[in-house]
């Protein structure tokens, strides 16, 4: 029902209220005759006679009570809010329906006055209250009829307050802990609990009151009568009043062989993940420590026993300690030590049966003799109890894992050590693995560091040379550098990388190295026709390898001034820095790098070397970085040289390698000659 020919009915336009989201009504005069309802109402009300007093026209919707109200507020022109019920019938199924009017005076037009009633229908709201209140009936009910079935059963159920203070145990956790109802009462339920799990049990109930959870779930440690622990599942739902949390109301599970279970899954995994993708033997056994501590024990030390020990079981073993771990707030022992391990101690008693000793002794006092260092450790942590358990490698015990836990920790058990053996035997093939490489690579750098002897002494040259192992690439790899005198007087400087960082890497530079050396001497011919014999001699005997090299040889001319003769086969061009700082790459004798088949003469070039200046042969370990443009290493090089030109030789090399921002990835060889001021002879 709008008004259409009279939208100016008061003071405010009527048709801003056409679209509002509640019902308007507008009335005028003390009979009160309907001038205006919204769109609203009419969905509320159905459509209205224009002009008709609201006691005929809305006689089937308002009440007695809700007429007196209208005339009060004709009367008074405060502001009433009046609550109704109306029977509404509007599809031949009546239903109560409850709206709530806000009524006040309103002035019209032409100095008369009228009544704004503002119209909200509130049904949802009242019988979603009214539900409820009988649903908080039903629960009281039915709480009452449950806490009393639970408390005659064994079940543990329990109830807090809103930060766990205890109010009610039943007879089930009584039995599990020992403790009367009057010792759990309040906080005193938190002392059955694991020293480390009392205050994060307690903490954990004041964040879930904080957070408003719907459920509550922990794991802890609980104490037994017997003095033992074990894994129990917390589980409560919060109760409210009136919005508020009064109550925890929870049950408790012994889950402990559940929780075994799933501990040993995820030991089992971390130890073999522990292994993955490490071939470093010393950071595979720290990996290990880091996984049994503090999970299985409060200490871990994994040492390494020397080769070929077997012979040895009867006599006291020097062993490195190659790992350890500890649990925050004990002492430390430092790795990387060797200690020695008396004869009768429980470490060698280990190594002999193959398997492990298990103890538990008073806090600090071992059963057996052992090493000074480990003694006194045992002795200031306080460890009560220990395992020791060697690892077998190709017949022979490799390693020894030796575990501890201190103070109020239970002593190791049984299922434990078994828990760790499995571990171990998870790991085994990787330990192996890294063992073989670990003794492979010593072999490896022995032979590699007897090729890299110190430059010769030349009369009127200066020479140095360094060496960088990658700390990734377990320490060795096929990169060299050499230099020796000819019969004639010439000197010969090499440079040279041989693909790959295992042992036959340093085999075949070995290789490479003595039969460059042979080939240097055998004629007296070009660095690039000695590289092409090289090339030749490699496609024979091993045709699988390939290496980088650079070839020179310096020698005087007929006035006494240096000359340098060189070829270059794939490898990063010598780098020549005159006395003045100016540096720049020789790059006028490139070849393919040896291995690779090539029918072309093989080039060579020559050039003076200026008084004072400074050649520097180089392997790619300095200049390279992965996904960066060769050119911006050779650059960069370039730069960090050139300051150096009047810095003596040694500290020339020494300076490039802690200047130049190496990636690690690879080794690094280098060797630099250079030439004496001019007038000096």
């Amino acid at each position: 029902m709008h008004v259409g020919q009279q939208r100016e009915i008061s003071r405010v336009p009527m048709d801003v209220f056409d679209q509002a989201p509640v019902g308007v009504l507008v009335t005028r005069g003390e009979d009160h005759r309907l001038l205006y309802a919204n769109d609203a109402f009419e969905a509320m009300f159905g459509d209205r006679p224009v002009g008709a007093p609201v006691r005929e026209g809305l006689c089937d919707v308002l009440g007695q009570d809700t007429l007196a109200v209208l005339d009060e507020v004709w009367r008074t022109g405060e502001t009433v809010r009046h609550e109704v019920s109306v029977a509404v019938d509007r599809s031949g199924d009546p239903c109560e329906r409850l709206f709530r009017m806000s009524l006040s005076g309103i002035p019209l037009q032409g100095g008369e006055s009228g009544l704004l009633a503002v119209v909200q229908e509130i049904t949802a709201q009242v019988l979603a209250t009214r539900r409820v209140r009988v649903l908080e009936k039903e629960w009281r009910r039915l709480q009452r009829r449950y806490q009393s079935m639970v408390w005659a059963d064994a079940h543990m159920v329990w109830v807090t307050g809103p930060h766990g203070e205890s109010r009610e145990v039943s007879q089930g956790w009584q039995r599990l802990t020992g403790q009367t109802p009057e010792e759990s009462l309040g906080h005193g339920w938190l002392r059955t609990l694991h020293p480390e799990d009392r205050l994060p049990a307690k903490e954990s109930f004041d964040k879930a009151t904080e957070q408003a959870v719907s459920l509550y779930e922990q794991i802890y440690r609980v104490r037994t009568p017997e003095g033992t622990y074990r894994h129990i599942r917390f589980r409560a739902v919060p109760v409210h009043e009136n919005g508020a949390l009064v109550e925890w109301v929870g049950a408790s599970t012994d889950v402990e062989q559940e929780w075994q279970e799933e501990r040993r899954r995820r030991l089992l995994d971390r130890a073999a993940a522990a292994a993955t993708d490490i071939t470093n033997l010393e950071e595979m056994c720290q990996a290990i420590s880091d996984v049994i501590v503090p999970e299985l024990a409060d200490a871990c030390h994994i040492y390494l026993l020397p080769e070929s020990s077997g012979s040895l079981w009867h006599a006291p073993i020097v062993a490195e300690r190659a790992a350890a771990a500890v649990r925050p707030g004990l002492p430390t022992l430092p790795p990387r030590r060797k200690e020695y391990h008396p004869v009768d101690g429980g470490f060698m008693r280990a190594v002999r049966r193959r398997g492990p000793v298990h103890e538990s002794f008073p806090p600090g006092r071992p059963p057996f003799p052992c090493a000074d260092m480990v003694a006194k450790w045992l002795a200031e942590a306080r460890s009560h109890s220990m395992a020791l358990l060697p690892i077998v490698v190709e017949g022979e015990v490799a390693l020894v894992v030796a575990t501890a836990v201190c103070g109020d920790r239970p002593p190791i058990a049984a299922d434990d050590v078994h828990l760790m053996r499995e571990m171990l035997d998870h790991a085994h093939d990787a330990i192996s693995k890294a063992l073989r490489f670990r003794r492979a690579q010593r072999v490896a750098l022995a032979l590699q560091h007897s090729l890299l002897a110190e430059p010769p002494h030349v009369p009127g040259l200066e020479l140095a040379a360094r060496y960088q192992a990658s700390p990734t690439a377990a320490e060795i790899g096929g990169d060299w550098y050499d230099a020796f005198l000819l019969s004639c007087g010439a000197v010969k400087l090499v440079i040279g990388d041989v693909a790959g960082h295992d042992l036959a890497a340093a085999v075949c530079m070995s290789q490479v190295r003595n039969m460059l050396r042979a080939l240097a001497v055998d004629r007296d011919e070009s660095p690039g026709d000695v590289l092409r014999r090289l090339n030749r001699a490699l496609e024979t005997l091993n045709g699988e390898s390939t290496a980088t090299c650079v070839l020179t040889r310096l020698e005087r001319d007929d006035e006494g001034l240096w000359r340098l003769t060189y070829s270059v086969a794939g490898h990063p061009p010598p780098l020549l820095v005159t006395g003045e700082g100016e540096g720049r790459f020789l790059q006028d004798a490139g070849n393919p790098l040896l291995g690779l088949c090539h029918d072309q003469p093989w080039i060579s070039a020559a050039r003076p070397l200026p008084p004072h200046s400074t050649l520097l042969l180089y392997t790619d370990g300095l200049i390279e970085r992965r996904g960066e443009d060769l050119g911006e290493g050779l650059e960069r090089l370039r730069r960090c040289a050139e300051p150096l030109a009047r810095e003596p030789l040694g500290r020339f090399c020494d300076e490039l390698l802690t200047g130049m921002p190496v990636t690690g990835e690879d080794d690094v060889a280098m060797i630099a000659l250079r030439v004496p001021p001019e007038g000096w002879s």
